[in-house]
């Protein structure tokens, strides 16, 4: 269904709309847009990573094409927090969206790295944001409110305009302990109750766990005692942008009597987007190639990889190839961080690698080394009743996450909640429970090498055809009488060995040839049926040789006289 609001509709004067095109539904890929007046203000712009499934890509995120169909409405995009599932598609989708972007000062700092070497840092109207600030973006006004998470300055968001007022919150969790950055700001959010807020567009990730989130310092207690206890040298992966973590690991490592080494350019941009906004002033680190002449024992790795990947510090310390540090057996590698879901494998893989060398692997299961930064129940039951919305609109979650926080919230008594998906149009007022009024067109984007394709897409498909059933590849010569005039030449993938194709050879030959001696005069003439009828020859020998039905490409030469 193509949306009515771009361009002839008249906007409703007491209507807020807001339209998921990404995170909802699903963990990752967040952009978020609030229409109101005819203009729209965008919340974040992320990616999510490809599953090994997904051969090719690297990456994926939401398709721009209802936003960017109506670019000169869009007044800016802001960033609620640095994970790459709310900032990641910036580099990728802002030619397309061309508008302001605003981000606090640690956010910008991550941002800005990633535009290095893309032509973009100069390009993007970049403007910081302050922490328990306001930003007047007509016919929008913004309050940024302070949250806790699993990275620095993360934000909820108070959109008013004159039909009303929403809390999106972004990611977040109640954490009396976070370690590095400020509290929950619970005054500026008990305040809201006062505002009667039109819906509370809420993150759902951890809406199955009963408890509140956890306390990064319970960690940071955790690891003090448990790095202490190591003999060998230590490897700690978690995610980079976890500020916190990194804070609490080197701490613990220093009491250990260790030197902290990073590894991993992820690792080492973040370090240097926290410090520049005064994070981890006091950790010092030692760099890779000093730490070669330390004892082994005195050494502490803090790496990326935490979710399988083979190219990450983790996953090249675990083969073996790191060229910068290595572990041995004996030593012990902390995952210090959660499974993203569809990762699961890839970690498997990479910790039965280190056990195999004899290294001891301890997880979240084997100790308390790791708290979500997602709320629990409790943590949104206390923000339900502080805030007091009219209604909660589930994001930032699969299907079963968003109908598990709706019914949270009706038996918390929050009047409303609606479960939507990406691409639903939600009418918003001061009259009318919140309502899907519209559906805009919704897909994914797939970044393949330097590319933005169609996840979807015909060559995607043509590729996946291609792993699933085998290519290949037939060149044919034949004279004006059909028969062949130089030896069949066949190049395959995933079908069949070498040899076993040199002994089938002939017998493809003769198949093709007595096919060919079939057709009338002016069906031969006609390059297009000749090349169906090798191709059905191909297709006939390959299903009874191997079962499979392979995409088959022929290449046709003629030779006269």
């Amino acid at each position: 269904m193509t949306s009515q609001y771009p361009s002839n509709y008249p906007w409703p004067q007491d209507q807020l709309l807001f339209v998921p095109l990404g995170g909802c539904g699903e963990i990752g890929m967040n952009l978020n847009a609030y229409g109101y007046q005819g203009k729209w203000l965008l919340v974040d712009c992320g990616i999510t990573f490809a599953d090994e499934t997904m051969l090719g890509v690297d990456v994926i995120m939401p398709d721009p094409k209802f936003l960017v169909e109506q670019r000169d409405r869009i007044i800016a995009l802001i960033i609620t927090h640095a994970h790459e599932d709310h900032i990641g598609a910036v580099p990728y989708l802002w030619e397309s969206l061309q508008c302001p972007v605003y981000a606090t000062g640690f956010a910008a700092s991550v941002l800005k790295r990633k535009l290095v070497g893309t032509g973009l840092l100069e390009k993007i109207p970049l403007h910081l944001m302050a922490m328990s600030g306001s930003l007047t973006l007509e016919p929008f006004t913004v309050q940024t409110i302070t949250l806790t998470h699993s990275i620095p300055e993360p934000n909820a968001l108070v959109i008013r305009t004159a039909a009303g007022t929403v809390l999106h919150t972004g990611d977040w969790k109640l954490d009396d302990a976070p370690v590095v950055g400020d509290l929950t700001d619970e005054k500026a959010l008990r305040a809201l109750a006062e505002e009667n807020i039109l819906a509370m567009v809420c993150d759902s990730t951890n809406v199955f766990v009963e408890e509140n989130a956890g306390s990064e310092q319970s960690v940071a207690d955790a690891l003090t005692t448990l790095i202490s206890q190591q003999k060998g040298a230590v490897a700690v992966t978690c995610f980079a942008t976890n500020v916190a973590r990194l804070h609490s690991v080197t701490k613990a490592a220093n009491a250990a009597g260790r030197s902290v080494v990073l590894l991993g350019r992820s690792m080492k941009r973040i370090y240097e987007s926290a410090f520049e906004n005064g994070y981890l002033q006091d950790m010092t680190f030692v760099d890779a190639s000093a730490a070669k002449l330390l004892p082994r024992e005195s050494l502490l790795y803090l790496c990326t990889g935490s979710q399988g990947e083979e190219r990450a510090a983790l996953g090249r310390l675990a083969q073996g190839n790191h060229p910068e540090a290595h572990l041995e057996a004996g030593d012990t590698v902390f995952f210090s961080s959660r499974k993203i879901p569809g990762n699961e494998k890839a970690i498997g893989r990479i910790q039965n690698a280190l056990a195999s060398k004899g290294m001891k692997v301890i997880t979240d299961k084997e100790a308390f080394i790791h708290v979500s930064g997602h709320p629990g129940r409790e943590d949104l039951r206390a923000l339900y009743s502080w805030v007091r919305p009219q209604a909660v609109i589930p994001v930032h979650g699969e299907q079963r996450h968003l109908r598990e926080q709706a019914e949270l919230a009706a038996s918390c008594q929050v009047p409303h909640t609606l479960v939507i998906g990406n691409g639903d149009m939600v009418a918003l007022s001061k009259t009318a429970a919140p309502r899907v009024i519209d559906q805009v067109p919704v897909a994914r984007l797939a970044l393949n090498g330097t590319r933005l394709t169609p996840l979807f897409s015909e060559s995607r498909k043509n590729l996946m055809k291609a792993v699933e059933s085998g290519y290949l590849v037939a060149s044919v010569v034949v004279d004006e009488e059909g028969a062949l005039c130089a030896p069949l030449q066949i190049s395959m993938l995933g079908l069949l060995e070498n040899k076993e194709l040199a002994e089938l050879l002939p017998e493809i030959e003769d198949y093709i040839l007595e096919e060919l001696e079939g057709l009338t005069e002016a069906q031969f003439k006609k390059d297009a049926t000749v090349v169906d009828v090798i191709r059905k020859c191909l297709r006939t020998v390959f299903k009874a040789e191997n079962g499979k039905r392979p995409r088959i490409e022929v290449h046709l030469l003629r030779i006269e006289g």
